[in-house]
């Protein structure tokens, strides 16, 4: 009864003249966290056994509706409120059976995964001779060299920003030059030739030409054949091919708030994944340690003024619709603040942050109170794809801050599995969630948007 009555105490000033706001949340901080770090592994039981039983959940497929299922049947199990899935109409790419085999210098399987978007090959392939570069401009100054080849990208991985643009717009590229088909190094640091796949994109200026991914030790391969002056003719066969749109839905559920239900705290991450894997890091882990945070407020009895939601925005991966189709549905209705996890739930280490400089000053303190599980920093600008389009709308945002070293090495990969997360780990993230979305959900006042 003690902690349900703490959040009943008065502020004496407004907030954000407060420096011990922190002081007043310290206790019941700290209870929600030593309640999170006692269970050990009960965020990471939950997603192995979803990410089990759905598997990998592009949009359109019927995986990814048999997850929404399991989802929304398991909210209303642990007694959510309001627990809906909202219509959002999504993309159906189909990747079909593909390939890369190497004809000369030597005859080889090469592992391979079409990149999402991809159109498909003529029914008997393209066999073509490869020319490999390792940047756009290398391509520009060999462009005569491209048209009837396979170009391939082998960049170095530096960082996603810089990496994905050849995943992205690689194919564009060689299409301009003449190129049959585009191949990319895989984005990510290492792997044990293991291909990444990921959304790509076509200009509608240029041919459409089919696009995939190779591990790096392949790629790696190709240059030096290449470096050597040996011929690399390769086969590619895709049956890569977009369908109309299907229907699909954003799954929720509610904590509902004591005072004002009406103002929403709305907390999770994506609910679809590449067809490869099973999407446990990216993401279903986002949704799991969202969703175990709120249940860890109702065991603990503490209700927050206003209402939690707990959503699993759909179609991230390769269109984004979940999100703009939140955004639509809730413009109008008052959110205090949207949270994401979209990095992988490894050890967090706090949470960035856009919002307004007043707000700013609050949410410090309240990240204050997660310095003893090493995740009280407060970045200098948070938020993801799915949160996006309605921070786009004036609405506070942040994303989960967490160990990022290992995430590019199973990004979009068949290693996107529940065994490469740390049950502690996702625990603290459970405590981190559940502190900023508790305190941030029951301040006397909504955090301030000037």
């Amino acid at each position: 009864m003690r902690l349900r009555l703490f959040a009943l105490l008065p502020f004496a000033a407004p907030l954000a003249a407060q420096q011990p706001l922190a002081d007043h949340y310290r206790e019941v901080a700290n209870t929600i966290i030593q309640a999170a770090l006692a269970d050990s592994s009960g965020a990471w039981n939950r997603l192995a056994e979803f990410t089990d039983y759905s598997g990998p959940r592009l949009a359109g497929s019927a995986n990814l509706e048999r997850g929404i299922d399991w989802v929304l049947a398991h909210m209303k199990q642990d007694g959510l409120s309001n627990v809906r899935g909202e219509p959002v109409m999504v993309p159906h790419w189909v990747r079909g059976r593909e390939s890369i085999t190497l004809r000369q210098p030597r005859e080889a399987d090469v592992p391979m995964l079409g990149l999402g978007g991809s159109i498909g090959t003529p029914t008997d392939g393209i066999t073509a001779e490869v020319l490999v570069v390792s940047s756009f401009e290398e391509l520009a100054q060999h462009a005569a060299e491209a048209r009837g080849r396979i170009v391939l990208f082998d960049v170095p991985f530096t960082n996603y920003g810089a990496t994905v643009q050849y995943r992205m717009n690689g194919a564009v590229a060689a299409a301009k030059v003449g190129a049959v088909a585009s191949l990319i190094r895989s984005v990510g640091p290492w792997g044990l030739r293991t291909p990444h796949t990921g959304v790509m994109g076509y200009d509608s200026t240029v041919t459409r030409i089919p696009a995939a991914a190779i591990p790096l030790e392949d790629a790696a391969m190709l240059h030096r054949m290449q470096s050597r002056g040996e011929k690399i003719v390769v086969t590619l066969r895709m049956e890569a091919r977009t369908l109309p749109d299907s229907p699909s839905r954003n799954p929720m559920g509610e904590f509902p708030g004591r005072e004002a239900p009406g103002e929403v705290v709305a907390i999770g991450g994506h609910i679809d994944s590449w067809d490869v894997g099973t999407g446990a890091m990216d993401d279903a882990g986002g949704i799991v340690v969202a969703w175990e945070a709120v249940r860890l407020l109702k065991r603990l009895g503490l209700t927050p003024r206003r209402t939690i939601r707990v959503v699993g925005w759909v179609n991230e991966e390769n269109g984004g619709r979940g999100g703009t189709a939140y955004r639509d549905a809730h413009t109008k209705e008052p959110h205090a603040l949207l949270i994401e996890s979209d990095a992988g739930v490894f050890a967090p280490s706090g949470f960035g942050f856009t919002g307004s400089d007043s707000a700013r000053v609050l949410v410090k303190q309240i990240g204050s109170l997660l310095a003893g599980i090493g995740a009280g920093t407060i970045g200098a600008s948070g938020g993801g794809a799915d949160i996006g389009p309605l921070m786009g709308t004036g609405v506070p945002g942040m994303g989960l801050n967490v160990d990022g070293s290992r995430y590019f090495a199973y990004h979009h990969t068949p290693a996107d599995t529940p065994d490469k997360l740390s049950p502690a780990d996702m625990q603290k993230c459970v405590a981190a969630f559940a502190v900023m979305a508790y305190v941030v959900a029951d301040l006397p006042e909504m955090l301030p948007r000037k």
